[in-house]
């Protein structure tokens, strides 16, 4: 076999390695997080067929190179009409993969270090549709807490906003995590990389919590139980995110009866927008919030900033009246198109 026909099988391999065990299984990352890894790398090797006229038998390690991403870059915008901040979001996801392999082979690691001097598009900063207090207010008075469901979703939603957590950081809790009873109550949240942040529980965050708990896990609790759990399955399989949306979008519809100003496609990500800019309004330095939310970036908590503002704006004119597991073997052999070969869903044009 030639070695370009290793390269080929090599880098299947990794592809399918990386999309299919490390990112699901080792990289605490959301299902539409998952969804964008996947797509990126399908556009990646739709274009080194479609525009590069790369065989399954030619795939090699130079085809990830850096003019390679570029062009392919300009091709996202040009051809396929994407706009300068998702060309940037497909590029995060060649990078976290050339990464990967690097990591996998040391060899390999001048690729990840070409893409990472790859150059992001100008993208215009993006609006953060958060929730006012109101909003968040009229949106935790619709569960009905005479019903178990009810009691569910008002400790899930007092304990999303009250700690800002990501939606995915939410639903991996264990009780382990909760300490109810300590002077000070406070959470570990388990964020991106398995880094560790503790918050602090309000007392309303508690009390919901502590009476959740005693009557969905009783009151000797598994340690290593789901806090949200999936009612088919049981403590040890956590809620989906698909479950929490169903609610959220039903709690939408009847808060905006209340306040017009709750959104009727109202997802769980706005409870943490919510969270940061009220932090900001209630006078809380911008660094602290950025490590209460686990930003790597100080410049990634900046986007709350506008929201603020513009909140404090509005709020002033109403005043003058937010390791490697085994993997099956997916890609095919000779004869079949880049995209078969390597065992991904080709992209629609």
């Amino acid at each position: 076999m030639r070695r370009s026909d290793n390269a080929a099988i090599e880098i299947t391999k990794y592809i399918n390695a990386f999309l299919y065990d490390y990112i699901p299984n080792f990289s605490d990352r959301s299902e539409h997080t998952l969804k964008s890894y996947h797509i990126s790398i399908s556009l990646y090797i739709d274009f080194l067929e479609k525009v590069k006229k790369i065989k399954p038998e030619k795939l090699n390690y130079e085809c990830f190179d850096r003019g390679n991403i570029e062009e392919w870059l300009k091709w996202l915008l040009e051809t396929r009409k994407s706009s300068p901040r998702t060309c940037n979001v497909r590029l995060a996801s060649i990078r976290a993969f050339l990464k990967y392999i690097g990591e996998q082979n040391s060899s390999l690691l001048y690729y990840g270090a070409s893409a990472s001097k790859v150059e992001r598009k100008k993208a215009p900063k993006r609006k953060i549709n958060g929730l006012s207090k109101e909003a968040v207010r009229a949106i935790l008075t619709t569960p009905d807490t005479k019903t178990a469901a009810g009691r569910r979703d008002i400790a899930m939603l007092v304990t999303l906003y009250g700690t800002a957590s990501r939606i995915d950081e939410l639903l991996s809790m264990k009780i382990s995590q909760l300490k109810l009873d300590a002077r000070k109550p406070y959470v570990n949240v388990i964020g991106k990389n398995d880094k560790i942040r503790t918050l602090f529980l309000l007392p309303k965050a508690v009390s919901h919590l502590k009476q959740y708990i005693r009557e969905f896990h009783g009151e000797n609790p598994n340690p290593e139980s789901y806090v949200f759990f999936s009612r088919v399955s049981g403590p040890d399989t956590m809620m989906t995110q698909p479950a929490v949306s169903k609610r959220l979008k039903l709690y939408a519809e009847k808060a905006h009866e209340i306040c017009p100003e709750v959104p009727l496609d109202l997802h769980a990500h706005q409870f943490r927008h919510a969270k940061a800019s009220h932090w900001l309004e209630d006078g809380m330095n911008i660094v602290q919030i950025s490590l209460l939310l686990g930003h790597e970036q100080l410049e990634t908590t900046l986007i709350y900033l506008d929201v603020s503002l513009e909140q404090k704006s509005e709020a002033l004119a109403t005043l003058e009246e937010e390791n490697a597991k085994k993997i099956p073997k997916r890609w095919k052999g000779k004869g079949s198109s880049l995209a078969d070969f390597c065992g991904i869903h080709p992209i629609a044009t």
